[in-house]
């Protein structure tokens, strides 16, 4: 299994620090002010982070699964908005990395070079049964079109391509729609407490072109452990946000109290006990993605060694089965442990901290609300149940209205 080139990746790290130092200064007045962070995100993509994955002589940095999750606790830990936001792009990228060759696959892994990202529209909401899928891809006599609405099209703002879920013909195809179209209208109507940027909404498409089909059984299998490991590492970047901003918030306190246990606030042992606990929690969420990192590599090397031949289809499922126990073991594990953690830190430090213009709590927030997606629960039950009854994990599911 591949795992960390250390100099590519202290390589990239030096590539990518500027960007994301920039990105960390405007974090928290963002948050605070709804501003979407489309500069931020168009200077990233130019300069080629959407491609860090693409094999390097296609142009890309050929950066390992393991690489790209390091980086992507850096970007969250900057700012844990744009890494959701940039979800849905990664897994489309890696979608089409493990594609059979062909010239639309060039085409896609030319697009990611030359900076164009892909947003996400899967979800509906309302009346739609689980499994079902009320967005329609029809052929007309203009070429194929679609119709329907989407919800929580996190990243699609700031796209170029939607990388949106759809039924054509009867079957469950991935259509590739352009956003820069009139048939497109995407707004930014998320209204959860954490996770403010991301530039989640509503997308509505009116008879908008597709430009390509993708047959959705094809989709890479370890596609689910993927979107779960870009949560994990906001969770991961999210608490070594709050140990940078709540040691630096008592290196830099000047109260203190009468029955303190030291003079400054920054030398009192028990406040830093409590950075210390919150600084072990975020290695221990960073050394559990880059774990989960490992099993990803193994699944995608295990799909490539599948197309060429050299392993057989059960060897290619027990690597993707692999991946999937780890994204959900660690999933289990990271969510309390996070959320403990940024709620401990404020342990540290008085009422103060509590202030809406210093805006710390935004870290919690974001975990809390990266935390909601894919509820660990149903994880936790289903791991067990793995354990005791050897029953598989699922690796696709579906949300939909109750009966």
């Amino acid at each position: 299994m591949t795992v960390l080139t250390q100099p590519r990746l202290a390589s990239l790290r030096e590539r990518f620090a500027p960007h994301f130092a920039a990105i960390a200064a405007g974090a928290a007045e963002r948050d605070r002010s709804g501003v979407l962070p489309y500069e931020q995100i168009a200077e990233l993509a130019a300069a080629g982070f959407g491609a860090v994955r693409v094999p390097v002589e296609y142009g890309g940095a050929g950066a390992t699964l393991p690489e790209l999750f390091e980086l992507f606790v850096d970007l969250a830990a900057a700012d844990s908005n744009i890494a959701q936001a940039l979800r849905a792009h990664f897994a489309f990228v890696e979608d089409r990395l493990v594609a059979a060759p062909s010239a639309a696959r060039d085409a896609w892994l030319a697009r990611f070079v030359a900076g164009q990202l892909v947003g996400n529209s899967w979800t509906e909401v309302g009346a739609v049964k689980v499994g079902d899928v009320i967005t329609k891809v029809t052929d007309t006599p203009e070429g194929l079109k679609i119709n329907g609405t989407k919800y929580y099209s996190t990243g699609s703002i700031f796209a170029d391509w939607l990388d949106t879920y759809a039924e054509y013909n009867g079957q469950r195809v991935i259509a590739a729609v352009s956003r820069h179209q009139e048939g497109v209208e995407l707004a930014d109507d998320w209204d959860g407490f954490g996770q403010r940027t991301t530039g989640t909404g509503t997308s509505t498409f009116t008879n908008a072109d597709v430009a390509e089909v993708i047959d959705f059984d094809t989709r890479f299998k370890y596609q689910t452990a993927f979107y779960q490991q870009v949560l994990l590492a906001v969770l991961a970047g999210s608490a070594k946000a709050a140990e940078r901003d709540f040691a630096a918030e008592l290196k830099n306190r000047k109260r203190t109290f009468s029955h303190a246990a030291a003079n400054i606030a920054g030398q009192d042992p028990q406040l830093l006990q409590v950075i210390g606990e919150v600084s072990a929690a975020a290695f221990a969420a960073a050394a559990t993605v880059e774990r989960v990192s490992q099993s990803l590599q193994g699944a995608y090397e295990s799909a490539l060694a599948l197309q060429a031949g050299q392993i057989d289809a059960e060897a290619d499922e027990a690597a993707n089965d692999a991946a999937e126990l780890a994204s959900a073991q660690a999933q289990v594990v990271l969510t309390p442990l996070v959320l403990d953690a940024l709620t401990h830190a404020f342990d540290a430090l008085a009422a103060s901290a509590t202030s809406v213009s210093k805006n710390l709590d935004r870290h919690w927030r974001n975990a809390r609300t990266a935390g909601n997606h894919n509820p660990w629960v149903f994880k936790a039950r289903l791991i067990g149940d793995l354990a005791v009854n050897s029953a598989p994990l699922p690796r696709i599911w579906a949300i939909g209205a109750s009966k």
